[in-house]
């Protein structure tokens, strides 16, 4: 590879990946992954780089947290907010929930700074990449390790993906994707009595998906819409049902220029309408 290849393959990790290369979550078993050193070395930059970049990210996240904090429905959503003082909550999820610039680093910021003396801990269990089955895989260890009192469940998108080389398939069939999200519901409840808070996934832009060359595949509202109906139908507490946080259509400037991911502004509605929930 040449110099100039480098250099653009580490401004790619550096301006788009970083915040999805959470690898103390994505590789718990290896010791390396829970140092920052280790994690550094493996994305492949250094380590004042990661850690100047995280802090950056909790800059960000803490900045637009405190701009909610003005606005009355955030507040009002607060004084609604079910959790107990010293509640555990935990959110599972893919890279839309895992992102370090995203809804749950925000909201972790507005609990902690907008009720008083919380003694609140969240948990972000999100990974990168991760379908239901892939959540399936995960939940346990999270549950035993964790004990949450409330659990976040934000799945989807990444099942109802069409992989390139498949045609019309998705990534996992509906059917399965019904049985591990109900299999995922029997769990949480034999850890708490607590409704689970069931984030539906967010519509695409499937015409940026395209054109993004570190996708294997895309995926278009149709596929996805019914995949939301599965989620929506579930006992608990449901944010966005119908997807319609990101606008109808969905507006751009509310994601990453992928047309999957959210940008900080798309991050913000996913806050906005889990505190409206509350209500």
């Amino acid at each position: 590879m040449s110099n100039k290849s480098k250099e653009l393959e580490v401004a790619a990790v550096k301006n788009y990946l970083l915040p999805f290369l959470n690898l103390e979550k994505q590789y718990p078993l290896l010791p390396g992954a829970g140092k920052l050193n280790g994690q550094a070395a493996f994305i492949g930059i250094s380590q004042d780089d990661l850690a100047e970049a995280r802090q950056q990210y909790r800059s960000v996240t803490k900045t637009a947290a405190l701009d909610l904090l003005k606005q009355q429905e955030v507040i009002d959503g607060l004084e609604a907010i079910p959790f107990g003082k010293d509640d555990t909550i935990m959110v599972i999820g893919d890279s839309l929930t895992d992102d370090l610039q995203g809804w749950f680093e925000v909201f972790r910021h507005v609990v902690q700074i907008g009720l008083d003396d919380s003694g609140h801990k969240l948990v972000n269990a999100a990974v990168y990449g991760s379908t239901s089955v892939d959540v399936l895989k995960q939940i346990d260890r999270n549950l035993a390790l964790h004990k949450p009192d409330w659990v976040l469940v934000a799945i989807g998108s990444v099942d109802a993906q069409r992989l390139h080389g498949t045609g019309e398939r998705t990534l996992v069939s509906l059917a399965d994707f019904y049985e591990n999200v109900s299999t995922i519901e029997s769990m949480i409840a034999e850890i708490t009595r607590k409704p689970v808070v069931w984030i539906t996934p967010p519509p695409p832009i499937s015409e940026l998906m395209n054109d993004m060359p570190l996708f294997n595949g895309v995926l278009y509202e149709e596929d996805l819409a019914r995949y939301r109906e599965v989620i929506a139908g579930k006992a608990g507490i449901i944010v966005d049902p119908y997807g319609r946080r990101m606008g109808q259509p969905p507006e751009a400037w509310h994601y990453l220029p992928d047309g999957f991911h959210p940008s900080l502004s798309g991050h913000l509605e996913t806050v906005k309408w889990l505190l409206r929930s509350f209500h």
